[in-house]
């Protein structure tokens, strides 16, 4: 993880394959995590999982995502537990040993994700706007440090596929453990909020301009 150390933001892009666009039959996820230059850290992919899961439960499905070097060395392992309510990942190193994990948190109205670290303490809360359903604010006691944005990806993939970019800002002084779980909960919230959305969710066309421009925004440092 230590390609994270001077990053402040990164990117993390799913990768959509052909035959699943044209088919519609959805493949194992894989997603490449890069700088803000564009220049690849890692990748990560989805451990096989059982057919019947992906086609009964969809994006309730249990996973394990696989965080790996371009050389195939483990960074981390990103492991969602099957839950009809309050989803959750947990984020463990190369080594198995715990990260933290990430929690998503009763609301009518809003959506809210709490940060943890290994030992169960909350560290910081992920706050979605209202107005602005693609982006996650990240804040502790009212305080932003930056946010998750999902990315408008132009007509053809917010229509015709589920493929999703997310843009990740965080203080460049944050332990790379800290940065790791906010990697973690780019897919918790892929998967609950985004995954097969393409044509169902209409949201493509309600996108305004200011949020293709959000990754810009200046984050307070710790």
């Amino acid at each position: 993880m230590e390609k994270l150390k001077s990053l402040d933001r990164i990117t993390i892009s799913q990768q959509k394959e052909w035959i699943e666009i044209l088919s519609g039959f959805e493949t194992q996820n894989k997603y490449v995590v890069s700088d803000d230059a564009g220049n690849m850290i890692y990748y990560a992919a989805e451990e096989d999982s059982y057919s019947l899961f992906r086609f009964f439960l969809n994006n309730l499905r249990p996973f394990t995502l696989l965080v790996l070097t371009e050389s195939n060395h483990d960074v981390m392992r990103i492991i969602r537990p099957f839950r009809f309510f309050f989803h959750r990942v947990d984020v463990v190193d190369a080594q198995g040993t715990s990260i933290g994990f990430i929690q998503k948190r009763f609301s009518l109205l809003r959506r809210k994700y709490s940060v943890f670290d290994s030992s169960g303490k909350e560290l910081y809360q992920l706050f979605g706007p209202m107005l602005k359903p693609w982006t996650f604010i990240i804040k502790n006691k009212d305080i932003e440090y930056g946010k998750i944005t999902k990315k408008w990806g132009g007509f053809f993939n917010e229509v015709f596929t589920d493929a999703d970019d997310f843009g990740v800002i965080f203080p460049k002084a944050w332990d790379i453990r800290l940065k790791a779980l906010f990697i973690g909960a780019v897919f918790l919230i892929d998967f609950i909020h985004f995954e097969n959305q393409g044509t169902e969710s209409g949201m493509g066309s309600d996108i305004d301009d200011d949020e293709s421009d959000e990754m810009d925004m200046e984050v307070e440092s710790e």
